[in-house]
C-alpha cells in the first residue's frame, strides 16, 4: 500500500472485538489513511465519533501553528459522527464517515463558503456544490473549511503555514488544505487548480494530488476564475485513497489499463520548456526519480517537446488573465476597495490582450492537447517536475505554478508523487502526466511507481508528535 501512514495498518483491531477500541490506538487514529479509516469503520472495528475526535484533537494541538482551517465546527463535526454511527450498514456508502477537508471556494450548504475574500467574509450561501452533493451521498463526513488565497486566484499567501517548516509557504492555492494533508488533520481533501493550485501545495507538503482531466469532475458550485482551465483537485496521503476519490466521482477510462507494473514500463522524462526555472532541489529529485525506474526495470526515454509547444506558458497566463477580466468584473464592480490590485488589474487591464491574441491562445493550445496526447500515448506515463525547488521561505509568495501550469493548458490528468527533498530537508515531489482521459490508468502507475519513490526518494518525514489524551470533553 502506498502511503506513508501504511505503517499504522497494524492498529486493525480483531473483526470480532467490535468498536471500541483502545484508547491508544484511538488517539492514534489520525495516522490512519482514508482507505484505512474506511475499512475499520466497515469491519466495526472503530466509529466514525472515535476517528473524528483523533482528528479534533490532532486539529487541536496543531492547529496554532498549522492554521490550514478557514471554519471548522468541532461540535458539529461530532454531530455529523454520531449521525453517521447511526446509518444502518446495509445503507453506508463506500466512504462511509471518512471525513474530508474542502478549500474554501467550494459550496458547502452547512458552511460557510468566503472565498478567502473579505468581500465574502461570513456569506453563506447554503448549497452544496456538485462535489460535495456526490461525496455526501457516499457518506464522507465534511470536516470543515480550508484557507484559500484570494478567490483561488492569487499568489499572495495567506496565514497558512508549511507544517514541516512553518517559515514556509505550503503553496497556493489550495494551501489549507494541502498543509491539513499534509499534516494528519484530514485524510482526504479537496483543492482546485486553474494554473498549479493543486500540484504545488501537494509537491511542497509531501502529499499525493491528483489533478484530473479538465472537466471530468463537475465545477458547479466552485468559485471560477479562468473555465477552459479551472479542475477539482483531489488531495491524500496514498493512491489507494485517490482511487476511492476517483470511485466517487466515476473517473473512467475508455479501455482498462495494461500497464503490469513498474518492471519492463516504458517511460519518459520530459524537464519541459520551462527547466531554466528548476533549482537544485527539484533538478536532483528529477534526476533520482529517473534513476529509481530504471533501477526497478522500467526505460526511461529522456525527450523533448517539439518546439510548437514552447509558449504553453505565455499561451496559459494570455487565457488566463483574458478570462480573469470576466470573473472579476462583479466584485471589481461591487468592492473595488476590498478587491486585491492584483485582481483588479484583470479588470482594469493593464496587460492590453486584445480579443485576437485570445483567440489565439485558446486556438494554439487546443491545437496542441491532441499533439501531447500522442506524445504520451507511446509511455506508461510521463515523468516531470512538479514545482521548481522546494517551498520558498515566507508566507507573502506560494510559489511558481509555472511547471503545473503546462498541464493545465493541455487539460491532461497529473499526480504528484512525494519522496524527494531539497537542500533544507522540505519535500518535493516529481509529477506523472498521461494523455486525457487516462485518469484512471495514471493512477494505476502512480500506485506501483509511489511506493519506490517514498522508500529510496530520501525525504522521510519527521516523527509525528504522538497524542495520547483522554477523552475530548470539549467538543
Amino acid at each position: 500500500m502506498g502511503g506513508y501512514a501504511s505503517t499504522m495498518s497494524s492498529m486493525v483491531l480483531p473483526e470480532n472485538k467490535k468498536a471500541k477500541g483502545s484508547s491508544s490506538q484511538i488517539n492514534h487514529a489520525y495516522l490512519l489513511t482514508a482507505s484505512e479509516v474506511a475499512t475499520q469503520i466497515r469491519a466495526g472495528t472503530m466509529t466514525v465519533e472515535e476517528y473524528a475526535r483523533s482528528l479534533l484533537r490532532r486539529i487541536d494541538d496543531r492547529d496554532s501553528a498549522v492554521k490550514a482551517w478557514a471554519y471548522i465546527d468541532k461540535k458539529y463535526v461530532i454531530e455529523q459522527a454520531k449521525a453517521l454511527d447511526k446509518v444502518p450498514f446495509a445503507n453506508r456508502g463506500p466512504l462511509h464517515g471518512v471525513p474530508v477537508a474542502v478549500k474554501d471556494v467550494i459550496y458547502t450548504k452547512d458552511m460557510p463558503t468566503q472565498h478567502g475574500s473579505p468581500i465574502h467574509e461570513g456569506d453563506f450561501p447554503k448549497i452544496d456544490a456538485d462535489s460535495i452533493a456526490i461525496l455526501r451521498k457516499a457518506g464522507v463526513l465534511i470536516l470543515g473549511k480550508t484557507n484559500t488565497t484570494e478567490f483561488a486566484a492569487t499568489t499572495i499567501g495567506g496565514v497558512t503555514c508549511n507544517p514541516h517548516d512553518p517559515l514556509r509557504t505550503p503553496g497556493g492555492s489550495s494551501s489549507g488544505t494541502g498543509a491539513a494533508i499534509g499534516d494528519f488533520q484530514a485524510p482526504i481533501g479537496l483543492g482546485t487548480q486553474t494554473g498549479g493550485s493543486t500540484i504545488r501545495p501537494a509537491s511542497f507538503n509531501g502529499v499525493y494530488a491528483l489533478k484530473p482531466t479538465w472537466n471530468s469532475i463537475s465545477r458547479e458550485g466552485q468559485k471560477f476564475y479562468a473555465l477552459i482551465f479551472d479542475t477539482l483537485g483531489l488531495y491524500a496521503r496514498s493512491v489507494d485513497d485517490l482511487d476511492l476519490l476517483a470511485d466517487a466521482f466515476a473517473l473512467a477510462d475508455d479501455e482498462e489499463s495494461a500497464f503490469a507494473g513498474v518492471q519492463g514500463a516504458r517511460f519518459a522524462v520530459c524537464k519541459t520548456m520551462a527547466w531554466n526555472e528548476a533549482g537544485p532541489g527539484t533538478v536532483k529529485a528529477l534526476q533520482r526519480a529517473t534513476e529509481l525506474l530504471r533501477s526497478h526495470g522500467a526505460r526511461v526515454d529522456e525527450i523533448e517537446l517539439p518546439p510548437e509547444f514552447n509558449d504553453l506558458p505565455e499561451l496559459h497566463e494570455t487565457a488566463l488573465f483574458a478570462e480573469g477580466r470576466v470573473t472579476f468584473l462583479s466584485p471589481y464592480r461591487v468592492a473595488k476597495d476590498l478587491l486585491s490590485p492584483f485582481l483588479a488589474e484583470h479588470v482594469e487591464n493593464p496587460y492590453p490582450i486584445s480579443r485576437k491574441q485570445q483567440l489565439a491562445a485558446f486556438d494554439k493550445m487546443a491545437a496542441l492537447r491532441p499533439k501531447f496526447d500522442e506524445i504520451a500515448s507511446h509511455y506508461d506515463a510521463v515523468l516531470v517536475p512538479s514545482v521548481p525547488d522546494e517551498a520558498p521561505v515566507g508566507h507573502e509568495f506560494t510559489g511558481n505554478a509555472i511547471f503545473c501550469a503546462i498541464w493545465s493548458a493541455l487539460h491532461v490528468p497529473v499526480v504528484n508523487i512525494p519522496g524527494f527533498q531539497g537542500e533544507h530537508g522540505m519535500p518535493i515531489g516529481v509529477s506523472l502526466v498521461a494523455p486525457r482521459y487516462y485518469d484512471r490508468h495514471l493512477l494505476k502507475v502512480s500506485k506501483a511507481v509511489g511506493p519506490i519513490f517514498e522508500a529510496e526518494g530520501g525525504w522521510k518525514r519527521k516523527n509525528v508528535p504522538v497524542i495520547d489524551v483522554g477523552p475530548a470533553d470539549g467538543f
